[in-house]
């Protein structure tokens, strides 16, 4: 089985950036499922109606979220609306729309999962917790993919550690800058500690540059932050999963920018 996964959407750039470069990257890879980060790819920050009606439309089986999830104001109504739209499973309280789902196949069901993490975030569940409990509901025929939406490296990591070989793919979301630590654990579980982004190449984490700098020197008299535009760059990895043993057997890299 073969999975793409892809970083996180930033705004309408983002969504440009995968217009262009999703079909070559089917042709090229022919995954068999999709997965997206799109908890940023409304204009601004968010997903509503439109980003996640456009990137399902590319493709995308499942779209991921994490601390953005609901600052749109539609994002309530879409998540209960799309079963395939998460927002992260261990959100305090009771959350509109799920944290994880179900792809049946004939061979396998594909189960994704969305957690955020704790350190330096937004309050959330201990996700070591929450992803304890949710395996426990899983069946012999899952093969399970985790999206850790989280900022610290250490917790990505840790959680990848601890559940090594208990799931197929932990991989994390976010910082918006892709790591160099694609492998294969142990146990059998594929890792990587942040995908990246899909969006504007020339910019900060998918913004503008100007008023991300200004902010950082003079925070008392902030500019508006903007959006960036193109040249694009589009981020994440192919993974293969052997459908038997529901180990990771390979991870490749996906780095493109608009040159390429």
């Amino acid at each position: 089985m073969r999975i793409l996964c892809l970083g996180d959407v930033v705004s309408q750039s983002g969504i440009t950036a995968l217009e262009k470069v999703l079909p070559r990257l089917k042709r090229e890879y022919r995954p068999d499922h999709i997965l997206i980060n799109g908890e940023n790819s409304a204009l601004g920050n968010g997903i509503d109606r439109r980003s996640a009606e456009a990137l399902f439309a590319l493709g995308a089986d499942v779209l991921t979220g994490g601390n953005h999830s609901f600052q749109r104001k539609d994002a309530e109504e879409i998540h209960e609306e799309f079963p395939f739209l998460l927002r992260p499973a261990n959100w305090c309280g009771d959350p509109f729309g799920r944290g994880s789902c179900r792809i049946e196949g004939t061979r396998y069901d594909l189960r994704v999962i969305s957690l955020q993490g704790n350190l330096y975030m937004s309050k959330c569940e201990n996700p070591f917790l929450a992803l304890e409990e949710l395996l426990r509901e899983q069946t012999p025929r899952d093969i399970t993919l985790v999206d850790f939406h989280a900022e610290a490296t250490a917790e990505k990591q840790a959680l990848a550690r601890h559940f090594d070989g208990k799931v197929a793919l932990i991989f994390g979301s976010h910082t918006h800058v892709q790591t160099n630590d694609a492998r294969i654990l142990p146990q059998g579980t594929g890792y990587l500690t942040d995908l990246g982004m899909c969006g504007a190449q020339e910019s900060i984490l998918g913004k503008g540059i100007e008023p991300c700098v200004h902010n950082f020197i003079d925070p008392e008299h902030r500019m508006k932050i903007t959006d960036a535009d193109a040249p694009y760059i589009v981020n994440g990895f192919l993974a293969e999963i052997d459908e038997k043993t529901k180990r990771c057997t390979k991870i490749e890299l996906i780095n493109l920018r608009e040159i390429d």
